[in-house]
């Protein structure tokens, strides 16, 4: 594991320790920007990333949030998640031609089980 995933995943852990799980994703997007600014990572919130179709852009994807200019992160809060957020979050990493993503799962009750990471 690298030291900006390192650091985002105790960031999100912290906030699952503090507010558990079942809230909604957009709470947890706010309380875990917070947790950010206290640990000084840089971030930026729902970022619009266009894909590419045949020669014609298409907009209206948001990414939850990238970290550290680096790392796509998309907030989840589920039970259960269908197997296309994953897909979902390789697209992301593809259209920003960044390197490393993590799927942050706060719907679970432990929250180290519901991350994933990906990378290109």
């Amino acid at each position: 594991m690298d030291d900006a995933t390192e650091r985002i995943i105790g960031a999100a852990i912290e906030v699952h320790r503090i507010l558990g799980p079942g809230l909604l994703e957009s709470v947890y997007e706010e309380a875990l920007c917070h947790e950010f600014e206290l640990r000084g990572i840089a971030h930026k919130r729902q970022v619009a990333v266009d894909i590419e179709y045949k020669g014609k852009l298409i907009t209206g994807q948001r990414i939850d949030l990238i970290a550290d200019d680096c790392v796509v992160i998309e907030l989840k809060s589920s039970k259960n998640l269908p197997e296309v957020t994953s897909a979902q979050t390789l697209s992301y990493l593809r259209a920003t031609g960044l390197k490393r993503a993590l799927l942050i799962n706060f719907g679970n009750t432990r929250l180290i089980d519901g991350i994933k990471r990906f990378s290109l």
